[in-house]
């Protein structure tokens, strides 16, 4: 099942669930009217305070999703310009050693490309990220060895050390992209949020609900909107919020070294 069809499944049950309980309100205070008495100051300022945190959680959770976003796309840059630094300082080895290093490189480069564009089908991106991997464990004994062969020491530091934050750079953009979320508890308690928040506007409102639907449907539909885009930003790779406009860098990247 696709992050998009789950994500507008997730946002749809958000638009229902305030919805209803916002004529769940209206129902507890038509039930018991005795309830609906006990209407004062300070019940109108604690469903202010609900209605502020809902608002306060709902603007972190958003500024943070799109910091997250940005920040994917920037290690995508940082991965490119470190795995160009790498390439070119293959200069350094002498001229048979360098063959068979740029070949590794361009095949790395070829499957970190595969792993990204294949998703949203994780699996297929699974097969490219190992196959990477692979070529990461191949990549460095052929340029220890081709460092020492050089007897230089200015060569192995600064090859060696290229390539340490090539591969910690992919190292972290994975960890980035599958790890990188917020809590599950977060997004529950955003939707749980939601939810008291439309039942208190709808215990509030309960004497006059047909001239309020108007304003009922379109917070149901801006929250649940909101809801989707920061799913969507979560996972930039699987909805319909993607970032494979930056992995041009990449490509051209790619390009350069045939």
């Amino acid at each position: 099942m696709s992050h998009t069809f789950l994500a507008i499944i997730a946002s749809t049950g958000l638009f229902f669930g305030i919805v209803l309980s916002y004529f769940l309100g209206g129902w507890i205070a038509k039930r018991w009217p005795s309830l609906a008495k006990i209407d004062s100051g300070s019940t109108s300022m604690l469903d202010s305070a609900i209605y502020a945190l809902m608002g306060l959680l709902i603007a972190f959770t958003f500024s943070g999703a799109a910091s997250r976003f940005d920040d994917r796309r920037i290690l995508v840059i940082n991965e490119a310009n470190a795995i160009g630094t790498a390439y070119l300082r293959l200069d350094l080895l002498p001229a048979e050693a360098q063959l068979p290093l740029r070949d590794l490189f361009r095949r790395y480069v070829d499957a970190r490309l595969e792993m990204s564009s294949k998703l949203p089908d994780i699996q297929a991106a699974a097969v490219s990220g190992a196959l990477a991997s692979h070529l990461q464990d191949q990549i460095w004994p052929v340029a220890v060895k081709a460092c020492q062969d050089s007897g230089s020491v200015p060569t192995t530091t600064l090859l060696l050390a290229a390539l340490n934050d090539m591969f910690d750079l992919a190292t972290y953009r994975n960890t980035v992209r599958t790890e990188l979320h917020p809590p599950q508890i977060i997004f529950m308690m955003l939707l749980s949020l939601a939810m008291i928040s439309a039942c208190l506007a709808g215990y509030a409102c309960s004497g006059s609900l047909t001239q309020n639907r108007v304003h009922l449907f379109a917070f149901a539909l801006i929250t649940a909107g909101t809801f989707y885009v920061i799913l969507d930003l979560e996972y930039p790779r699987l909805g319909l919020i993607r970032i494979d406009s930056v992995d041009k860098v990449m490509l051209d990247l790619r390009n350069s070294m045939d």
